[in-house]
């Protein structure tokens, strides 16, 4: 068992994209070749690692990553340097210089990778640069020159674009809220126990994290398409989305207590009630139009979308008939969501049509 659990802390969930790794490559080879001919006199080892750690998942990662890098550098080097002319050459030096450049970092609420690179840094300098004439500015030159070749060939080469992850997630959330309409329609019209309505609540439950979940994964799209030269090139089918996840908040934010006011407040006797027969096939039709949304929006996810009937099913007003005492509360607050819910349906589907 141990062995498995080591190897599940050490794999990823994802495989990075093969084109990533090879854009790596490329990067290193090109930041080893440019740094040889600029500085000669070492090898480019630095400049090498600086392409690495700067290709990234998005372009605009990659640009943090280089200021990271460069500014860690560039300060690291200069703490070095000022211990080393404060104290002179000494072995202890480079243990003082690891602790200042360490505490530098959090004065300066620097981000964990910069606060990292500086001492280590700080402690190559003082460990090698000693017997190194032009090692400090050579590492500062060569390390910024590997970070604007990894920034160069990420911009040029296939600038990674993060749309798929954000369309899977959007569709697999339209596609859970509309089986979860359909899973109280069958609640209110057909008889159930309370297991019944437990797995409802249950299966209701999960649409917050997926709602967060695709949140994230439009938020990362957003963030590959920052500084990325085919923004323009897929910003519709980004703002889609947006749109999309804005509509899915809301329902979201109503089903769950739709259905446990259901639960909490359910009877034998409800099924009796003339408006409850309405109110149910009203919730069909919502689950049919967004899932008419959702296929007209045309998402690409690597699940397709179920197909449905073309035209939308929320097209006549619903008539209430006034219900009894024992659960008037429960349907009008089921109404109420039920309106809010149909509200931005229509809305959306009138948005995508265009």
């Amino acid at each position: 068992m141990a062995p498995a659990r080591y190897a599940r802390v050490l794999q990823a969930d994802d495989r990075a994209p093969l084109l990533q790794i090879v854009k790596t490559g490329v990067a290193a080879s090109l930041a080893w070749i440019v740094c040889l001919a600029i500085l000669p006199a070492q090898v480019p080892v630095f400049g090498a690692i600086a392409a690495i750690i700067v290709v990234q998942p998005s372009v605009n990662q990659s640009f943090a990553k280089a200021l990271e890098r460069t500014v860690g550098v560039i300060v690291g080097v200069v703490i070095a340097y000022l211990v080393g002319l404060a104290f002179g050459p000494s072995t202890w030096i480079i243990l003082l210089s690891i602790i200042l450049a360490l505490l530098t970092g959090w004065a300066l609420r620097l981000s964990q990778s910069t606060t990292v690179q500086l001492p280590i840094s700080a402690m190559l300098v003082l460990a090698i640069g000693a017997q190194t004439p032009g090692y400090a500015a050579g590492r500062i030159v060569e390390t910024a020159l590997g970070a604007v070749v990894a920034v160069v060939i990420n911009l040029v080469i296939v600038p990674p674009v993060r749309l798929q992850p954000a369309h899977d997630a959007v569709a697999a959330l339209g596609r859970e809220t509309a089986a979860c309409l359909d899973g109280l329609a069958r609640l209110l019209t057909e008889p159930s126990t309370e297991a019944d309505r437990n797995r409802a609540l249950v299966e209701v439950r999960l649409l917050a994290p997926m709602l967060a979940k695709a949140r994230a994964a439009v938020t990362g799209a957003e963030e590959s398409l920052r500084f990325n030269p085919r923004r323009r090139a897929n910003s519709d089918a980004l703002e889609l989305d947006d749109d999309l996840l804005a509509m899915l908040g809301v329902i979201v934010g109503r089903v769950p207590g739709m259905v446990r006011g259901l639960a909490d407040n359910y009877d034998e006797s409800l099924h009796t009630e003339s408006t409850v027969v309405g109110l149910a096939d009203e919730m069909r039709k919502a689950a049919h139009d967004l899932r008419l949304v959702m296929q007209e929006s045309d998402l690409q996810a690597a699940e397709p979308l179920p197909r449905t009937a073309e035209m939308p099913a929320l097209t006549a007003p619903f008539q209430v008939v006034t219900p009894s005492p024992t659960h008037w509360i429960l349907i009008g607050s089921l109404i109420e969501d039920l309106r809010r819910v149909h509200e931005v349906v229509v809305e959306a589907g009138q948005s995508v049509g265009r």
